[in-house]
């Protein structure tokens, strides 16, 4: 049997909103809290800023059936609250340690106003002994502090949410603990029970995992340039080892977005802070960094035929800016890295992508509402991210459109077959 609880949920980001949805539609009653006033108005009256599958849909079923609603500051939902969600931004900071100001100002902000036996949740990423540090701030032996981290994609938070691999709750109290991981009975998900530092280190060790997978394979891409494999066949028949598996083996222009860069970093800080030499996280991050680089010689080898070829006065067309499809986040795009060296390098930008309205400030890309307005006159069209509805352009009307036939896919989402039919050659990743 399940118990309905009565959550507080403290920042309303992509973690925040769609915890305190979710948890809503599995029946809890939710108060989700923010600073900005608008940003409450707007969600109390189910306007979702956030481009999410379902996400709008859960907070509208959860303001009408009363399981969910929005206040402004995190003291005025924690006072009946049973087990308070800490939610809230911590972006990398000096020296790529985490920033922990927002987590230890909510602490602060309602440490007096939590009712006996609450359950604090860290559901933020943070480093190792933030639990611990938590409770010092606290100083409420009769408050709980559960480390609970979240393992949401962007793009799929939702489905992730309600679908999880693994409920991770570390607390050195075990009934806060199974507390915690009763909240998540209805998804029938294993449960990992264990201390505050292993589940903390769990977030991190699993990021930067991915991270380093995602810059293993970008490398044999390249390796596989240099001797005429095909990447594409690699992978698959890498993918099939079950120890292996087939996500995260796509190579393109590098990881970035909201978590991969800042946890590789907070990592690295945390492994310094222990005396501990991670090459080969540090090697992730550097392999990183230099395909960035290797996408902006590709483009000036497509565009000029030669390496080193100058690209001053390059006109480039730029398909796809957000750090990945089906979301309109920014947050270190790769896409927008990649960007940054073109124009360094002296070339001028127009850029579309399926989230962004024309006319956003993007710095040195101009952004436009339409593909084929993307592709006027422009020496090469560049892939930069992997929506899926670049490949069902009219390739044939953008080869009327561009300047020169060229198109570099940095994603090897396109079939190299249909853009040679329409007239256009096509440099991809990993294959001859």
């Amino acid at each position: 049997m399940m118990f309905v609880r009565r959550i507080a949920v403290v920042g309303t980001g992509y973690v925040g909103l769609t915890t305190g949805a979710c948890l809503a539609s599995l029946g809890h009653r939710v108060v989700c809290a923010d600073v900005d006033a608008g940003k409450v108005e707007r969600l109390s009256r189910g306007e979702v800023d956030i481009l999410e599958p379902r996400l709008a849909e859960l907070v509208a079923e959860g303001l009408a059936s009363g399981r969910l609603s929005f206040v402004l500051g995190a003291s005025a939902a924690v006072a009946d609250a049973e087990v308070v969600f800490l939610c809230v931004p911590t972006p990398m900071g000096v020296g790529g340690i985490a920033d922990l100001a927002a987590v230890e100002s909510v602490v602060d902000e309602t440490r007096d106003l939590l009712p006996s036996g609450t359950v604090i949740v860290n559901k933020s990423t943070v480093p190792v002994g933030t639990s611990i540090r938590t409770a010092e701030l606290l100083r409420r032996d009769d408050v709980a502090v559960v480390s609970n981290p979240e393992f949401l994609r962007e793009g799929s938070a939702v489905h992730d949410f309600l679908n999880p691999d693994r409920i991770v709750v570390g607390c050195d109290q075990q009934d806060a603990a199974e507390r915690v991981a009763a909240l998540y009975a209805r998804l029938g998900a294993p449960t990992v029970l264990t201390d505050a530092a292993s589940a903390e280190m769990v977030k991190y060790a699993a990021n930067c995992f991915l991270a380093m997978k995602l810059s293993y394979v970008n490398a044999v891409a390249e390796l596989c340039e240099r001797l005429g494999a095909n990447i594409t066949d690699v992978t698959e028949g890498m993918g099939y080892d079950k120890r292996i598996g087939q996500a995260f083996l796509n190579p393109g222009p590098g990881w970035g977005g909201s978590c991969l860069p800042k946890d590789t970093h907070a990592m690295l800080q945390v492994a310094d802070a222990a005396d501990f030499e991670f090459r080969l996280l540090r090697a992730t991050i550097d392999t990183n960094e230099r395909q960035r680089q290797r996408m902006v010689e590709k483009v000036r080898l497509a565009v000029t035929g030669k390496r080193g070829g100058s690209l001053s006065h390059v006109r480039l067309g730029l398909l796809g800016l957000t750090f990945k499809a089906g979301t309109d986040d920014l947050r270190d795009s790769p896409a927008l890295a990649v960007a940054a060296l073109l124009k360094q390098a002296g070339a001028e930008l127009v850029g579309y992508d399926p989230a962004l309205t024309g006319g956003t400030d993007l710095g040195p890309v101009s952004v436009v509402d339409d593909p084929y307005q993307a592709a006027k006159d422009v020496d090469a069209l560049v892939v930069l991210t992997e929506w899926p509805e670049f490949r069902s352009l009219d390739w044939a009307r953008l080869a009327e459109t561009v300047r020169q036939p060229v198109v570099v896919d940095t994603r090897n989402i396109l079939d190299p077959d249909v853009i040679r039919r329409a007239g256009l050659t096509c440099t991809s990743l990993g294959r001859r």
